[in-house]
């Protein structure tokens, strides 16, 4: 009966075993799971812009764009500018980047806030601004070993082949510690004598008074130890070395030295040895790069897409092309402009056409009269087209820029961003348009390169929108023929 009660059906018995092993175990289970800390990311970004020369700079600035910090994009220029952005703190390092691969690196020096007075000549210098030293990167390290030419060989074995082992009798029996014992019959001579070695110690006798016999054959040593003989009390106090060859202490070059104000070449005060850019120049003679501040070092993630040939490259600029020649003709229809190639119309004929004439003219030279031969498309001049892998086995991202072929205001720009689809064929999904009589309200989109903006291998476009006195800079995040932007800067004049 006890038995029975112990456990009344097996199938019954099992159960409650397996549900009581759950139940204990799982807090065994549960303390093997490890979740690992989430790292915190900081990252600022930047536009380096300078003139003339990369290495050697006629003049250069660098503008904070954003900072990824607690997870989130913040405006750099405006983030802690108490009292200078945390982005343009002196002593940041900044990385250079052409579509993820470092170029260089920037040391930042100082930074300012500059306010435009309402009588200024020149735009675009409102906000804060950072200025330091390009430093190009550092050369592949080369090693300095030579192979050896001359092999070591042992002095007085005159045998053909020195590499294998061989017995000699002029060998001494081993273990006696003594010589070799000349071969019956020979004379030793002075040549089977081992050559002098510098670096052998050698010893010499000392005479009655305690020195060397010949101390002229010692070397002087000027790191060996000596000793020296206490002063006598007539002499003490008084120095018994002589110092004056140490030189002055002021030689030294490491040797703290101070100053009265900042010293010559330093540019961490107003840094007027640095070329400053102002204003905006002209986009033959501007140059940008992105500018990229990490706390950590992460490995180098280059971006570009690379073409495949030519002939690709043919085609994917052929069909921009047509989609930036549509994006015009729209453009120009929705703001009543003419294209900028349209030929002046031709003047009527000076004699006059009666009412008679023109009822008997025939119907088939009436239709060719009105059909008119399509112009040719606008001519779309300085072209860049760029290719981009924005993340690991995502689609390809290309980017076309052009203007038309017009002058002052007639100016008309136009930027296609476009991503492959499914079929192979790029899909317009960012279309930028307009003219330079309207850049007040729409802004021209130019791209500076593709960022890392938050350290997640997935890159973003860095746009600038620039007006006619203003400008910002934007992110465009490109997935699945979409582009949507994710940050947007304060307006700088």
């Amino acid at each position: 009966m006890r038995a029975g009660r112990r456990c009344a059906g097996r199938a019954f018995c099992g159960t409650l075993y397996g549900l009581l092993y759950l139940l204990l175990a799982a807090p065994l289970f549960a303390q093997t799971h490890k979740v690992s800390k989430p790292e915190n990311v900081v990252r600022a970004v930047g536009v380096y812009e300078w003139t003339g020369d990369m290495a050697k700079p006629a003049a250069s600035r660098l503008i904070p764009v954003s900072l990824f910090i607690d997870g989130k994009l913040e405006d750099a220029a405006v983030y802690q500018a108490q009292p200078i952005p945390f982005a343009l703190l002196s002593g940041n390092v900044y990385e250079l980047d052409k579509a993820g691969v470092a170029l260089g690196t920037l040391d930042l020096a100082f930074a300012r806030k500059l306010v435009a007075p309402a009588t200024a000549s020149t735009t675009y210098d409102d906000g804060w601004f950072g200025y330091g030293r390009f430093v190009p990167p550092a050369p592949p390290r080369t090693s300095t070993l030579k192979p050896v030419t001359m092999l070591s060989k042992i002095n007085g074995l005159d045998d053909e082949d020195d590499d294998k082992p061989h017995f000699s009798s002029r060998s001494a029996t081993p273990g006696t510690g003594g010589s070799a014992t000349p071969t019956p019959g020979t004379t030793t001579t002075a040549s089977s004598t081992p050559a002098d070695d510098p670096d052998r110690p050698t010893l010499h006798r000392t005479s009655g008074n305690g020195d060397t016999a010949n101390t002229s054959d010692v070397p002087d040593d000027p790191d060996r130890p000596t000793l020296r003989r206490h002063a006598s009390p007539a002499n003490e106090g008084k120095p018994q070395d002589d110092v004056s060859s140490v030189g002055s202490l002021n030689d030294d070059p490491n040797r703290p030295m101070l100053h009265r104000g900042r010293p010559a070449g330093s540019t961490t005060g107003g840094g007027d040895d640095l070329p400053k850019l102002a204003g905006l120049p002209g986009d033959d003679d501007l140059q940008q790069l992105v500018a990229v501040s990490d706390a950590v070092n992460h490995p180098p993630h280059d971006f570009t897409r690379p073409w495949d040939d030519a002939a690709e490259r043919q085609a994917i600029l052929g069909k921009m092309q047509d989609a930036a020649h549509a994006a015009l003709t729209a453009y120009e229809k929705a703001n009543g402009l003419a294209p900028t190639n349209a030929a002046p119309p031709a003047p009527g004929p000076t004699t006059r056409t009666s009412a008679a004439h023109t009822a008997t003219a025939s119907p088939a030279h009436r239709s060719a009269k009105k059909a008119a031969p399509a112009p040719p498309p606008e001519p779309l001049m300085e072209e860049k087209l760029d290719g981009y892998l924005l993340s690991y086995g995502g689609a390809a991202t290309f980017v076309y820029s052009a203007h038309s072929d017009g002058v002052a205001s007639g100016l008309r720009f136009v930027t296609l961003v476009a991503q492959v689809n499914m079929q192979g064929e790029p899909e317009v999904a960012l279309k930028n348009v307009t003219d330079a009589a309207h850049l007040d309200r729409t802004p021209r989109m130019r791209l500076v390169d593709v960022v890392d903006a938050d350290a997640s291998n997935r890159a973003s476009l860095l746009v600038e929108l620039r007006a006619r006195s203003s400008r910002q800079f934007a992110l465009y995040r490109v997935i699945g023929g979409r582009a949507d932007q994710t940050f947007l800067t304060g307006s700088t004049q």
